[in-house]
């Protein structure tokens, strides 16, 4: 896409109000890693926000515990056979919150009326009908489901605009670049020469041998506390290739304006260089309750609980071009990115199925990229401009990636 003006929907600051009555807080995801860094941010300012409608996917004991702590008016549990499990367990801890579970509960939470923000922190394609709904309520939208806008950038950015709604990112490199470019909106896109999202390069960075690379080596990422998936899409560098895509919708900026730099100390998050040759970059400790609080807290700076950041300790900075000989899947989600929506619908539920194959031991971590390529090669469209357009394009490609990964399992 071609650089516009700076407003892509509405990615200004919420209007500064009174905090006499503690602001609504609805998270799809609680029970993963964005989740429960929201909780914990929460946790620390009662009398600014509260939970009011919390979501997981399949675990009914973690959602449970955290309605105990919190108090919710509403869980939600994905799976529709686990909603009996869930009202019993909330009803024996003695609670008043209400059980829910399916698309329907999910979207309930998404469009809570005492809900002022909406944490979208589901992993997959699977957070894109809540994000949207969401967005159409005119919710504050905090973004972590990056899935959502590389799959239906268009779609939602219109649903931000119709529905009145805020959009802010919270993935650490998104949410950096916000905050670099906090104080130059008024000059407009045309002086930002370029967005640099920062990469650790993940656990794998200086291996070559990839193919005896276990689930256990691939989680264990080196400075971030994560979830199966994403700690993968980090360790093969697609996670950097979605968070590219995702910055050319959220700021409007064309491929050739975004870079990518593997800084393996995580310390600088993301830096945006403008016309006149200076570069802003925001730093700090490698914690997701940073970015977290500064969504919620805006346009204050409220505490986060993260720690300091001390430069003493910091023995050096460090930066390399990332290597796409090693690894491809960043280098597919740039051609992705080029070739239009259709190809980055494609490249997200390819990689998904070929990520969950991976973790169950059905394909091996270098086959993973392969089997994304070859259904870009085979799954073909016309632009989607609908939802059901988009979910038709989305089972076509995961039907294609799963008989590629059926291709590469040992007999």
């Amino acid at each position: 896409m071609s650089g516009g003006t700076w407003d892509s929907g509405n990615m200004d600051s919420p209007a500064r109000g009174e905090h006499a009555a503690a602001r609504g807080v609805s998270i799809l995801g609680a029970t993963g890693s964005i989740g429960q860094s929201t909780l914990d941010v929460l946790a620390r300012h009662p009398e600014r926000f509260r939970a009011v409608a919390l979501t997981a996917h399949a675990k009914v004991d973690g959602l449970i515990a955290l309605c105990r702590r919190h108090r919710p008016r509403l869980a939600v549990i994905a799976d529709p056979a686990a909603e009996a499990a869930l009202r019993q367990g909330l009803r024996e801890a003695g609670l008043s919150t209400q059980a829910a579970s399916g698309p329907a509960g999910l979207l309930a939470a998404a469009q809570a009326e005492d809900a002022h923000f909406v944490v979208a922190a589901i992993v997959g394609a699977a957070g894109l009908l809540p994000t949207l709904a969401a967005a159409r309520a005119g919710k504050c939208l905090l973004l972590a489901n990056k899935e959502a806008i590389v799959c239906a950038g268009a779609l939602l950015m219109d649903a931000v605009r119709a529905g009145g709604a805020t959009l802010l990112p919270l993935d650490s490199e998104h949410n950096a670049i916000h905050q670099c470019l906090a104080g130059s909106r008024a000059a407009g896109r045309q002086d930002v020469r370029r967005l640099i999202l920062t990469a650790s390069g993940g656990p794998f960075r200086e291996r070559r041998d990839f193919a005896a690379i276990t689930p256990e080596q691939a989680c264990a990422h080196p400075n971030w506390r994560m979830g199966p998936k994403i700690s993968v899409d980090s360790a093969t560098l697609m996670n950097k290739g979605l968070e590219v895509i995702e910055a050319s919708w959220l700021f409007q900026v064309e491929r050739a304006r975004i870079d990518v730099v593997v800084h393996p100390q995580s310390v600088i998050h993301s830096m945006v260089e403008f016309g006149d040759g200076s570069i802003l970059a925001q730093l700090g400790t490698p914690d997701m309750r940073t970015p977290i609080a500064y969504a919620l807290g805006l346009p204050e700076r409220i505490d986060s609980g993260s720690a300091r950041l001390d430069f003493l300790r910091l023995a050096a900075l460090s930066f390399e071009a990332p290597d796409l000989q090693r690894f491809p899947c960043l280098g597919l989600a740039y051609r992705a990115l080029e070739s239009g929506p259709v190809a980055s619908i494609v490249l997200n539920a390819a990689n998904e199925v070929a990520v969950q194959s991976f973790l169950e031991r059905r394909l091996a971590f270098d086959a993973i990229a392969p089997v994304i390529e070859r259904t870009l090669e085979r799954v073909h469209a016309a632009p989607p401009g609908s939802v059901e357009a988009v979910l038709e394009i989305d089972a076509a490609a995961r039907q294609r990636a799963r008989d590629a990964v059926a291709r590469c399992e040992p007999a």
